[in-house]
């Protein structure tokens, strides 16, 4: 046996071809085309990449990029001083600002200051809270992007147990959220499902992940998960981005395709799904709050 490919690339040119059309829509109504604003402070350069991704992406579906690039020496006062502008632009729908940041600026206190209307990361606690709730706003780019991947692909997850390996805030943490979620009006694709979150502490962890009928990885270590962790027939999603001797790898072993019945590859997986759900966010922002 070997998985279905669950190809990031193919859904994330149908979802972009959506967020085309409803961009031109609201032009079409009179309303200027979504801005998004992106920052990057420094010069690192897989963040640099990111953000030219993003910009890039962001233009193709028609929307406005509005990019700030900061010196690595910024001052935590200057970056503040500069969300606090781009809060009151009304030309600017969301507001990314590239993690992680140089050591001298506090990520947390950054996140809190930006609108929480125009959070298209969905960062900021406020927007968390809402998706622990079962209210969101916004859903958090990555975690989305996943979800998406399995709605898109036709694999259920209603009543199905859901086990994701990682309990970051950016992507483990509201992956269990969005996984439990019970459909709602606000959220009507929520995933429904029996949610388990372990990590890398997790006592017999390959006993629990094996018991998985999707496996989400998110744990940030190379081919973390080998076949005897995988449920036979599991649909697996690897989240991980991870470079090892010059290639990119995923926290999924190779040999997880001889077990699995669906797995996401890497690169081509999560990774354009992360950008198209950033994109749906700006596109959500523009027509929650106007222009």
């Amino acid at each position: 046996m070997s998985a279905i490919r669950i190809d990031g690339n193919v859904l994330a040119k149908t979802i972009r071809g959506e967020i085309a059309a409803g961009v031109a829509a609201l032009v079409a109504k009179g309303q200027r085309p979504p801005g998004l604003a992106t920052v990057l402070v420094g010069e690192d350069p897989a963040s640099t990449v990111y953000v030219r991704n993003k910009r890039k992406a962001c233009e193709q579906a028609g929307m406005v990029s509005i990019h700030h690039a900061l010196p690595a020496v910024t001052s935590q006062a200057e970056l503040l001083a500069l969300i606090g502008d781009l809060n009151l632009d009304p030309a600017v729908n969301g507001i990314l600002v590239q993690l992680p940041l140089p050591k001298q600026i506090d990520d947390g206190e950054i996140i809190r200051a930006i609108n929480p209307l125009k959070d298209v990361d969905a960062f900021h606690p406020e927007n968390v809270g809402l998706l622990a709730a079962g209210h969101p706003r916004f859903l958090p780019c990555t975690p989305h992007g996943a979800q998406q991947m399995l709605v898109r692909s036709g694999i259920t997850t209603a009543g199905k147990h859901v086990v994701v390996i990682g309990r970051s805030n950016i992507v483990g943490k509201p992956m269990a959220l969005i996984m439990m979620q019970k459909p709602s009006a606000a959220f009507p694709q929520a995933g429904d499902a029996t949610v388990t979150l372990v990590h890398r502490g997790t006592r017999d962890l390959p006993g629990i992940t094996s018991q998985a009928d999707i496996l989400i990885a998110a744990v940030g270590v190379p081919r973390f998960v080998t076949p005897d962790m995988v449920k036979p027939g599991a649909a697996v999603i690897d989240v991980g981005i991870n470079s090892v001797d010059g290639k990119l790898v995923g926290d999924v072993h190779e040999d997880v395709a001889q077990v699995a019945g669906a797995l996401s590859p890497v690169p081509g997986g999560v990774g354009p799904m992360t950008i198209t759900m950033l994109l749906q966010n700006t596109l959500l922002a523009a027509t929650i709050c106007g222009s």
